[in-house]
């Protein structure tokens, strides 16, 4: 997968219009011109960033879609890796560890576990595939975060949450569930809400009390109170 080869401007004006009031919002930020800044200023001083298409969650489930969100940290920084969803990579391209734990417990809870490691079925079924940190240079794990992308991520959250139909947060890791409160606060519809908690789906946390992956039945949980609202996730697909 190649990297990022233009300017954060021009990823930003291509955003599909049903998100564009949110991300032009948060642009007009001096964090997000800050982001910018520094994210244009890497690439051109001959930095590798990935991915390519920094915003593909936003562009392959619409807000009005959203029924389940999925937050990651920070983009996977090696080559042909990151491709703008989170825990997703490319098909055919090694199933890392933390994504290999995810299908384990597909296995576990429905028998068998998808075959493609490129999750843009679940994107387009409604799975808001977001990372906190929207871009990663290459092999330098979390070497943009803390510089302004956390700060959409919130927005999107908030515009996600404010809305009226029913949304499932699964919440993997003590990062993730820092969102919880603003989920909370922002829920335009609580009884439609469910946060489901436990720790990350990476080895070095996934069976580690006392919320392990291993074990947590989030996505049978999920489709059990999605079902009732509407329509599941075919999380095989």
């Amino acid at each position: 997968m190649s990297s990022l080869a233009q300017p954060i401007e021009r990823v930003l004006d291509e955003v599909p219009a049903v998100w564009r009031p949110v991300v032009d919002a948060w642009r007009q930020t001096p964090s997000a011109q800050a982001l910018i800044a520094h994210v244009d200023a890497r690439v051109a001083a001959g930095a590798t960033v990935y991915p390519a298409q920094v915003l593909r969650a936003l562009a392959l489930t619409p807000l009005d879609q959203v029924r389940v969100v999925v937050l990651g940290q920070d983009p996977y920084h090696g080559p042909g890796q990151a491709h703008g969803l989170a825990f997703s990579v490319p098909d055919g391209t090694r199933t890392p560890p933390s994504l290999r734990n995810i299908f384990n417990e597909l296995q576990r809870e429905f028998g068998r576990a998808p075959t493609r490691t490129d999750l843009s079925s679940w994107a387009r079924q409604g799975v808001l595939l977001l990372n906190t940190t929207l871009t990663v240079e290459d092999g330098a794990a979390a070497s943009h975060a803390g510089k302004g992308w956390e700060g959409l991520t919130e927005s999107l959250l908030k515009a996600v949450a404010a809305r009226p139909q029913a949304c499932v947060y699964l919440l993997w890791g003590a990062h993730a569930q820092r969102f919880e409160p603003l989920i909370a606060a922002h829920a335009g519809a609580p009884q439609d809400t469910l946060v489901l908690k436990s720790n990350h789906p990476s080895p070095l946390s996934a069976r580690r009390p006392p919320m392990p992956f291993v074990g947590n039945g989030h996505f049978s949980a999920t489709n059990t109170f999605l079902a009732a609202r509407g329509a599941a996730v075919d999380w095989l697909a």
